[in-house]
């Protein structure tokens, strides 16, 4: 199927590994142009090619994110898709992290501003542009964790869960400029956050005494009840997020499109 976005212009964010890597390699493929904000790049991002621009950002900083879209003008003249992928744990902190009491005031802060606050300046800047282009797309990766509290991780869920009102929010006042705002809601995904050393896989096998292979494959399935038994591949979340982002979906906004493995069991 032709997704008709050859020659369009996107920004991703959070793009040098997981879902990112997966979400720039595809919109490349579909014949994109595009920018990409990572902290560093990486020899993932190297290997990709293309129409590729990578902005070399700290999103915790609050002129980043026009900064990036910023680039996009500069680069390829407008922008048509904008990506707000960066998200989950702020730098310099794991994730999962166990109960509220423990989670200070300065832990709330960085949550919000790395997972909400830097998509809303994302979006403050890139909808004048999407307007001028006369519409476009805008796709935010949110969490399960957004629609099914839990006394793991509560700030970051409470931060997506904002994201969530913001999508639905902003594809309201931006719909009648041919501005589609969706997002796409991930469960527990096979990304460097579970799997890099000291990341979610070690942290939830030490709580649990099992290894780390039998945790990925058996314990946290179990444990969050996904009912395909396994954790998604971040290729599968960025699929649905490419098809958002094409025209194809042009009477698709304000949706939250799930892909979480049978994780939620209720809408």
């Amino acid at each position: 199927m032709d997704l008709r976005l050859s020659g369009s212009v996107a920004v991703v964010t959070g793009a040098s590994k997981g879902i990112g890597l997966a979400v720039t390699r595809t919109l490349l493929q579909e014949g994109v142009r595009v920018v990409v904000a990572s902290r560093r790049r990486t020899p993932e991002l190297d290997a990709l090619g293309g129409d590729l621009v990578h902005v070399a950002v700290d999103l915790m900083d609050p002129a980043a994110p026009a900064h990036v879209i910023a680039r996009a003008v500069e680069s390829f003249g407008g922008l048509d898709i904008l990506v707000n992928n960066a998200g989950g744990p702020p730098p310099g902190t794991k994730l999962p992290q166990f109960g509220f009491l423990g989670l200070s005031d300065d832990d709330w802060r960085a949550m919000f501003e790395f997972n909400l606050f830097s998509a809303v300046r994302a979006c403050r800047a890139a909808l004048p542009l999407l307007g001028e282009r006369g519409g476009g797309s805008i796709i935010n990766i949110t969490s399960g964790h957004a629609r099914q509290p839990s006394a793991v991780n509560v700030h970051y869920g409470a931060a997506k869960a904002a994201l969530t009102n913001l999508t639905k929010a902003l594809s309201e006042e931006f719909g009648a400029q041919g501005v589609r705002v969706n997002s796409v809601c991930p469960g527990p995904v096979v990304t460097p956050w579970w799997t890099e050393d000291g990341g979610a896989a070690d942290i939830i096998a030490a709580h649990t005494g099992a290894d780390r292979a039998t945790l990925m494959t058996t314990v946290a399935p179990q444990m969050m009840q996904l009912a395909t038994g396994r954790l998604a591949e971040a290729q599968e979340i960025a699929d649905a997020v490419v098809l958002l982002a094409s025209p194809r979906s042009g009477s698709t906004t304000g949706s939250e499109v799930v892909v979480d493995s049978g994780f939620l069991k209720a809408s």
